[in-house]
């Protein structure tokens, strides 16, 4: 949700902005049309509202009462056309204000797609074999710790049971990360999975992007994606003092996602699915803070890989692939020996993206600084903790044997149950 104060100050700059996420700069010119319209309406109305109540006074004072009363009807009359064709224009307004994007910070990599993102470095020597290492699915199937095929049989494609040893190692991966994260100040937080229409809307994934929601139109509420959209909504309507910030929670849920935009992409396994489980960080800032706290949250990422021993690269994502609400975006990618027939490949694990006030705007979040009058709008972070299933993917492929057991990262062996491989 953008400030339409800064729109009309600098139209040109705004539409440069959105431009680098492939948004149409035409919207800005359609926005501003309709609010000057908006405007006028608004100076109409009040103008009116204030003839009339100077009218009102003199039928107290009982002058010309016919005549007034008369005044008064056509008033209201009047009055009641404008009123429904403001809201008119205040829908059109909306509707365009919620498909401009939260624009890309300045040092944003320019770019349309994800062959722009830039890779900042590449961390821990890449898994290296003296044999072909096998993919995660392959291994998994003959441990008979991933099962796919089943899952098919109860829940259609793309979902699988984690069985044996990787439903242990799902348990010790969050144990894991909470342990780690907590330490670090953030608070602990199970959050509900369904929401509703408002602060999913608020927290700006169903402008744009409504086929990768689950949606229960019986109870008029959605299946969270990600544990961020109930974060960040959670202070819905609310304002923090600035004692308070930051803010930093840390969460554990199932997410659901149709993955409507990946027809034939990663269609076997458990690399890409409808429900997955994920422990997601979320923090609220002042706004000066917020780079710093992009940052941080990095670095707890990058922490929590460093400690698995998975070799890794950060990548900073350029402004064609961020999506609405993030100004700026970075990934983590696991290597993964085991893809493309045992050549190996990163792949995404982790993501933190700073979401400015895109989101307090939407939800009304904010706090009251001791140096201004008026209270101001937080800036909101998110940053993945673990995505639960993509790290044990990337836990069997870099710790695979020739035999084809998988070795536990040594971090993990207390959670385990002191077990240090798994064997069929």
């Amino acid at each position: 949700m953008f400030d339409i104060q800064i729109i009309r100050q600098d139209p040109e700059k705004i539409k440069e902005a959105i431009q680098k996420k492939g948004v149409d700069p035409s919207l800005i010119d359609q926005l501003l049309k309709i609010d000057n319209k908006r405007r006028e309406l608004l100076q109409q109305i009040e103008a009116v509202r204030a003839k009339k109540n100077t009218v009102e006074k003199k039928i107290v004072q009982q002058e010309n009462k016919e005549e007034i009363l008369a005044t008064l009807k056509e008033v209201k009359k009047f009055l009641g056309g404008k009123d429904e064709e403001l809201a008119a224009v205040n829908q059109e307004y909306q509707k365009i204000m919620n498909l401009l994007p939260n624009p890309p910070l300045e040092d944003v990599p320019p770019g349309r797609d994800e062959r722009d993102n830039v890779v900042l470095r590449e961390v821990g020597k890449r898994t290296v074999f003296r044999f072909t290492p096998k993919n995660y699915l392959t291994l998994g199937e003959q441990l008979d710790i991933i099962d796919t095929k089943r899952a098919a049989k109860t829940s259609g494609s793309r979902f699988g049971f984690l069985k044996r040893e990787a439903a242990l190692l799902e348990i010790a991966l969050v144990k894991f990360a909470f342990d780690r994260i907590t330490k670090k100040g953030f608070i602990p937080v199970i959050p509900p999975v369904l929401i509703k229409h408002q602060p999913f809307w608020g927290m700006g994934y169903l402008d744009r992007g409504k086929d990768e929601v689950y949606y229960l139109p019986k109870d008029d509420l959605y299946l969270a994606g990600t544990s961020e959209q109930m974060l960040g909504s959670m202070h819905m309507d609310e304002t923090f003092d600035e004692e308070d910030l930051p803010k930093r929670y840390v969460a554990f849920s199932s997410c659901f996602r149709r993955e409507a935009g990946s027809y034939g992409k990663d269609t076997k396994g458990i690399l890409r699915v409808h429900q997955f489980d994920k422990v997601e960080m979320f923090v609220f800032s002042k706004p000066e803070e917020a780079k710093k706290e992009h940052e941080f949250l990095l670095s707890l990422e990058e922490e929590l890989m460093k400690a698995l021993a998975i070799p890794y690269r950060v990548v900073n994502i350029c402004a064609g692939d961020l999506g609405d609400p993030a100004a700026a975006k970075y990934d983590i990618e696991a290597w993964l020996p085991g893809q493309n027939n045992g050549a190996g490949q990163y792949r995404e694990t982790h993501s933190t993206s700073n979401c400015t006030d895109f989101q307090s705007r939407r939800l009304h979040i904010k706090f009251r600084s001791q140096k201004e009058k008026e209270a101001q709008f937080v800036y909101t972070l998110n940053g993945t903790g673990l995505a639960i299933g993509r790290t044990i993917i990337a836990i069997i492929e870099n710790y695979q044997t020739r035999e084809g057991f998988i070795k536990i990262p040594r971090v993990l062996v207390p959670y385990m149950g002191r077990i240090k491989v798994i064997k069929r």
